[in-house]
């Protein structure tokens, strides 16, 4: 062994961590050398250990990057370091008695309360006055620093080696080394050190070789643990170091008897239950969960331990929003736990680094105040005011937030017992509140990147505050909420696109709790100045050119309150539909035009339907005007960057239609007029036949919501009788309309209906020339079972056809239908779908189908359509007569197409089609025509390619093409 540990040492000596080499080496030797000194017999290691520790000193092991050499050099340390020790039991460490959890459950069924007998710690030790060798002490530092490592896995090595010595040191020296990995608990130390500390005081509980005499010091550090979260940049760190702690607090309960935990049982339990519901990682939570009920059940002593696990179990605490506002309410209705998850949302998770934290930590103040109103009153929201001056930025948006959910809470409570909410807050808590607007102003806190926080918290304090009814009416407070309300909105455009739309949204709810608090008179009346102002001001914002702002006060039209809209329903109404409307300087501004149509449809919600006052509700001098806004937006698609951004439009358009339809059914359904309902359901329709699913999905809903509707059912639905068998109230729930494999066989059975054929045809034109491979195969399958069903009945053929080609005729150079009506048509063709036309020469069909195609790709530079034409001319050669000559004449003109690509595609398509059709060209000449087709490179000048498409004009019996002289040439 001598031979091969000097070959060992020199390899190592020799070999750097630089290269690849010399950590390929030391990795081997590390290997070797750790196994050796771990399986070797003592006596036969130890005349060697110090030579090998003193080697390994020299290589400097920790200064690597490599984290497999830092490990291998912790594992080797520590077994150089148990080898140095005698191998025994300490006869000083704590000994466990019972660790049976059957036992421990029982004794607390049963409510024994005598104590177990306390198992005795062995203090003389005949080894005590042994001498420690020398490099034990080398060891334990390098342990100490492993714990401190960068990687996980080393520091986990060292805080296995840290225990597994202290179980061979006598008690005074093992004393020493817990109070050494203590001092990793500092704030000078970084994660990494308390993450390791952690590790190692789990290690050593575990091994009964942390005494319950030094509880009193560990307990306080590990309650820290748990709390652990340093701000890093734009995230924290500190996941670890809580993961960690919760693993101390499961090895502890299974460590010791539960009166030497006795002490500090309820801040345990306190720590682990916060961490269980209030932690931000789902780890941690689960963590905390699972050492929560290792403690339940070894200990026995954890208030209400049991009901509390039925509820935060493993699974449940997965869920964060559910862990801050539902478990922790059950949690802090026992109230040993109630004060303690207050303050630590006060103190650590309001001023949390992470927004989501703060929100929802605001939200569970609220709902843990009903369980402490007073505390919260007296004691709590003092300081959530002091916190609002703060210069920390998250702190600020924190206690803002927390103000006025708990104010919010207090109002509640007192308005169960018919009470003002002044009866919890004094007089000095209400004008902290007032000022909190003017301090951020005068401190010019709404500007700046913090800015849009501050906007958010305050407009959510200005909604909380004015449903609480706080008594601030007729207070220069009110005119400072309303400028920040107004200022957001107007510079929704300045605002980062992330936090746009919530920002947009509580500024309005702000508003509306505003004016239905504030404005409104003893006699229910809108004060006329007031009225005035605002709705003039917010109408002449809608002509902003900014669309952001167009956006904002469109919302806050809609947000007004009944009282302020009497009087002014008209001129509102109109500006509103202005905004909807699509001009050519405008068209981009599809979020407007969607929150306008929001807002129209949130008017009539509010001031619902009433005969004979145009200007107070809605009724049958004003209802045209609205459905004729909202069914005008059905057929917006606009498309810029983003993509198809009037589905957003549309989606709306849809919603408040159905919402409009379902206000007019249950007061008064005589104002649904017969041909206002048949175009609702055929435009619903057609967008639940389209191409995109998850818009698709609310189509049909909206669809099935207006023809099941049945209190009263909605007057002149066309075909009612038919779409309720084909979608029965039964089997349509359980449908997922966004899977294309579901959606198209039920929407094309629609095509059966002459009202709807035109419509739903138009969206699975759509649907079938399509990108979307999966949205491509089930339309055309679905397409195609439709035209097997009506293959023996012309009639219902030549409907359909003439529908097609209606669309075709109204949709003529648009490009978002004729391309998809273009390989639509192909694939009928191609699928024989019109063979019982090719019967009857020049069929109408086939006369007028050809001309409009000629007309789509006429002058056309756009690749997509020339080549689907190519496909559908190819197709049309199965009619006899003129359309075939014409058709054929097309494709000639196309094989002398300017582009390449073209004439090469045309050519190969000729070639299958005179293939595929016998009848098109005559045997004596087909075989010159397919070599002509084959043989010509088709992709050369196109001076070369005209004359064998010349020759192919005389075999094919077509006129040659000829050239036309270009407009003022000589």
């Amino acid at each position: 062994m001598a031979g091969f540990l000097d070959w060992s040492l020199c390899s190592l000596a020799r070999s750097s961590f630089q290269n690849v080499e010399g950590v390929i080496t030391m990795d081997g030797m590390l290997q070797a050398l750790a196994q050796i000194f771990k399986h070797g017999k003592r006596e036969d290691c130890l005349p060697y250990a110090a030579t090998v520790l003193s080697c390994l000193d020299g290589c400097r092991l920790p200064e690597s990057n490599q984290t497999l050499l830092r490990k291998l050099g912790v594992k080797l340390v520590q077994r150089l370091g148990l080898t140095f020790l005698k191998p025994k039991v300490a006869a000083w460490r704590y000994q466990r008695g019972c660790r049976s959890l059957a036992a421990n459950l029982q004794l607390l069924t049963q409510g024994q309360s005598e104590q177990k007998q306390k198992p005795p710690l062995l203090t003389s030790d005949d080894d005590e006055d042994d001498d420690v060798p020398e490099g034990v002490e080398s060891v334990i530092e390098q342990l100490l620093a492993g714990l401190k490592d960068k990687d996980t896995v080393v520091r986990w090595s060292a805080a296995k080696g840290i225990g597994r010595m202290a179980g061979r040191l006598p008690r005074a020296l093992a004393d020493d080394v817990v109070g050494s990995v203590l001092e990793c608990f500092s704030f000078q130390e970084t994660d990494k050190a308390w993450h390791g500390g952690c590790l190692a005081l789990a290690e050593l509980g575990r091994r009964g070789l942390l005494l319950p005499s030094r509880l009193a010091d560990v307990v306080p550090v590990i309650l820290k643990a748990l709390t652990y979260d340093e701000k890093r940049g734009a995230c924290s760190v500190g996941t670890n170091v809580r993961d960690a702690a919760c693993y101390v607090c499961w090895a502890f309960a299974r460590a010791y008897e539960p009166q030497e935990l006795k002490p500090f049982v309820t801040t345990i339990s306190s720590a682990l239950l916060i961490t269980t519901v209030f932690d931000r990682d789902v780890n941690c939570r689960r963590a905390a969960s699972a050492a929560f009920q290792e403690n339940v059940g070894r200990q026995g002593t954890f208030p209400h331990g049991i009901d509390i696990l039925t509820t935060a179990d493993y699974f449940a605490v997965g869920n964060r929003c559910n862990c801050f506002l539902v478990i922790s309410v059950f949690i802090a209705g026992f109230p040993e736990y109630t004060q303690p998850m207050i303050d630590h949302l006060v103190a650590m998770k309001i001023n949390h680094w992470d927004r989501v934290i703060r929100e929802l930590a605001a939200k569970a103040l609220h709902n843990l105040t009903q369980q402490a109103p007073v505390y919260c009153a007296t004691r709590v929201f003092p300081t959530l005011l002091s916190m609002t001056l703060s210069s920390d930025l998250h702190t600020r948006h924190g206690s803002i937030l927390a103000c006025a959910e708990v104010a919010y809470a207090l109002h509640r409570l007192a308005a169960q017992e018919s009470r003002p909410v002044t009866d919890h807050l004094d007089e000095q808590a209400l004008q902290g509140l007032k000022q909190i607007h003017q301090q951020l102003y005068d401190r010019r806190l709404y500007r700046g990147l913090g800015g849009e926080l501050m906007r958010q918290a305050v407009c959510i304090l200005i909604e909380k505050l004015s449903l609480s009814r706080m008594p601030f009416k007729g207070d220069p407070v009110i005119d400072g909420w309303q400028w920040l309300i107004n200022d957001t909105l107007r510079s929704l455009h300045l605002i980062s696109s992330h936090s746009r739309q919530q920002i947009k949204d509580t500024a309005v709810s702000a508003l509306a709790a505003l004016c239905s608090e504030y404005y409104v008179k003893e006699s229910g009346e809108a004060d006329p100045a007031i009225q005035e102002a605002l709705i003039t001001q917010y109408l002449a914002e809608l002509r902003n050119p900014e669309e952001m702002t167009r956006c904002g006060f469109s919302l806050a039209l809609g947000a007004l309150p009944r009282f302020l809209l009497k009087g002014r329903l008209q001129q509102v109404l109109t500006g509103l539909r202005a905004v909807t409307h699509t001009s050519p300087e405008d068209v981009s501004f599809a979020e407007s035009r969607r929150d306008g149509l929001k807002a129209i449809a949130g008017i009539c919600q509010t001031v619902g339907v009433k005969a004979g006052a145009p200007d107070e509700a809605v009724c049958r001098e004003n209802v045209s005007q609205i459905y004729s806004a909202l069914l005008g937006c059905m057929d917006d698609y606009t498309k810029d960057s983003r993509g198809d951004v009037g589905s957003w439009v549309r989606k709306a358009a849809m919603t408040s239609l159905m919402d409009l339809t379902l206000l007019l059914a249950r007061s008064q359904p005589e104002l649904i007029e017969a041909h206002i309902c048949e175009r609702i359901m055929c435009c619903v329709a057609q967008q639940a036949s389209e191409k995109i699913d998850g818009f698709r999905a609310h189509a049909a809903s909206v669809f099935l919501t207006l023809l099941h509707f049945d209190s009263p059912p909605i007057p002149h639905v066309p075909h009612r009788g038919e779409l309720e068998k084909l979608f029965p109230r039964s089997s349509v729930a359980s449908v997922n309309w966004s899977a294309a494999s579901q959606a198209f066989p039920r929407i094309t059975q629609l095509l059966g209906l002459p009202t709807y054929r035109y419509h739903v045809l138009l969206g699975l034109v759509v649907s079938v020339g399509g990108l979307t491979e999966s949205t491509i195969r089930h339309s055309t399958q679905s397409l195609f079972e439709y035209m097997r069903g009506i293959q023996s009945d012309p009639q219902a053929l030549g409907s359909f056809g003439g529908t097609l080609l209606q669309i075709f005729e109204d949709n003529l150079l648009k490009d978002r239908v004729s391309v998809p009506l273009l390989k639509t048509l192909d694939h009928l063709l191609t699928h024989g779908c019109f063979d019982i036309f090719t019967t009857e020469e020049d069929h109408p069909f086939a006369v007028k189908l050809l001309a409009l195609c000629k007309k789509e790709i006429k002058n056309s530079k756009d690749i997509h359509k020339l080549l689907s034409g190519i496909s559908v001319f190819c197709g049309m050669v199965q009619f006899p007569g003129s359309v075939r000559k014409s058709a054929l004449l097309q494709l000639c003109l196309l094989l002398g197409h300017r582009f390449p690509p073209i004439r090469k595609t045309t050519a190969s398509q000729v070639y299958e089609m005179v293939l595929t059709y016998g009848d098109v060209v005559s045997a004596d000449v087909l075989d010159e025509v397919v070599a002509v087709l084959s043989d010509t490179a088709w992709n050369a000048e196109l001076a070369v390619v005209r004359e064998p498409r010349n020759r192919l004009c005389d075999l094919l019996g077509v006129p040659r093409p000829q050239l036309v002289p270009k407009p003022g040439a000589c």
